[in-house]
């Protein structure tokens, strides 16, 4: 029998997933039964985790209610209606060629199947993996991140919201791994977004001058800021990290939701700026400036939706300094590209501030509801 504070939470969860404040409702089962022990946890979690699954349609997010329903089932197997959820989520996913499970059968009358093979050679080059890893405590976690935001929009209503971001680790190794050392060492918390350009972006990421003017690399990858507008491959800046900058790693699109570096004329001159791309993309953009991950999750007031739909919302507040309230560059700056008047063009009336940018696991063991 559960007690009084369990039954409160299981009911605070299931109006939350019915207003879709699905996130709000896993952060409230995590925190009264981390180890989802009961059943109509399980349960809750599993219809939350679905909710967010078909905003984001992400296969990993499937498994995992699917998961969870399944579980659910299995300790109570009279529950009609979580059975009847297991069966909904299995034949959606079969619509949507969704396995629910990403493990094939390792064995077969005794012997390995081809699968079974290519797994054990597998978990041998992992294993490799990790012992390079401990000779090498210096190379970079493949960590995504979780970005936390206040904006006002232009109906003077606060909001707070979340964006959800992973990298292009393979792509843009350097890129990554700046921006991570410098959420890891909080440079981003509380600094703002001082360029909004509706219809474009969002750029924000100054955490030296506020203004669009500053702000270095995480670490040092052998490239200098060496005024004047000079950007060189050399070790003098080694330890001056005010001059540390990233050389271009351009390959990849400017889609809907993605994350990438701002810089100055110079294509090796990025430093610890960033700018968010909205739902029209930015296409234009590719091949000149690097594009380095993509936002996969968002929300918004505690409820769930996509990254894309937040950077949208913030897109879209009331800015000063332009002919009308719509948050754009003036005409003469109307370039296109992310760097071109960043001091100068219109600002947003409220701030729209980053709170926090926290590192998470890729994937987080699967008792975080994640």
């Amino acid at each position: 029998m559960a007690d009084d504070a369990l039954s409160e939470a299981w009911e605070k969860a299931a109006n939350d997933i019915t207003k879709g404040k699905n996130e709000g409702a896993l952060q409230t089962l995590r925190a009264a039964d981390p180890q989802a022990i009961e059943p109509m946890t399980a349960r809750l979690v599993g219809e939350a985790t679905w909710n967010i699954a078909k905003i984001n349609e992400s296969k990993s997010d499937y498994r995992k209610a699917a998961m969870f329903l399944r579980e659910a089932s299995k300790k109570n197997p009279k529950d009609k209606k979580t059975s009847s959820l297991y069966n909904k989520i299995l034949n959606e996913m079969q619509d949507k060629r969704i396995s629910e499970t990403v493990i094939p059968r390792m064995f077969n009358n005794g012997g390995p199947t081809l699968a079974g093979i290519v797994v054990i050679f597998g978990v041998f080059l992992v294993v490799l993996a990790i012992l390079a890893g401990a000779n090498n405590p210096g190379s970079s976690n493949q960590s995504n991140v979780v970005m936390e935001i206040t904006w006002t929009d232009a109906n003077n209503v606060d909001h707070t919201g979340k964006i959800w971001i992973e990298f292009y680790d393979d792509e843009t190794p350097m890129h990554a791994e700046s921006f991570r050392a410098n959420a890891e060492a909080d440079r981003y918390d509380g600094t703002i977004f001082h360029r909004i350009v509706d219809g474009f972006m969002i750029q924000g990421g100054d955490f030296e001058n506020g203004d669009g003017s500053g702000a270095h690399a995480g670490k040092f990858f052998g490239w200098c800021d060496q005024g004047m507008g000079n950007f060189a491959q050399t070790d003098d800046c080694r330890t001056d990290m005010t001059k540390w900058v990233i050389p271009a790693e351009f390959g990849q699109t400017h889609e809907p939701g993605t994350i990438a570096a701002a810089r100055s004329s110079n294509e090796n001159s990025a430093g610890g700026q960033f700018y968010l791309v909205d739902s029209n993309g930015a296409y234009s953009l590719d091949g000149s400036y690097t594009a380095f991950g993509k936002a996969y999750r968002g929300e918004i007031d505690g409820v769930s939706t996509s990254g894309i739909e937040v950077i949208d919302a913030i897109s879209q507040v009331e800015c000063k300094g332009a002919n009308d309230d719509t948050c754009r560059d003036p005409p003469q700056q109307n370039s296109g590209d992310p760097d071109v008047g960043s001091q100068v063009t219109a600002k947003s009336v409220h701030p729209v501030t980053v709170v926090s940018v926290e590192l998470i696991d890729a994937e987080d063991p699967w008792y975080k509801f994640w």
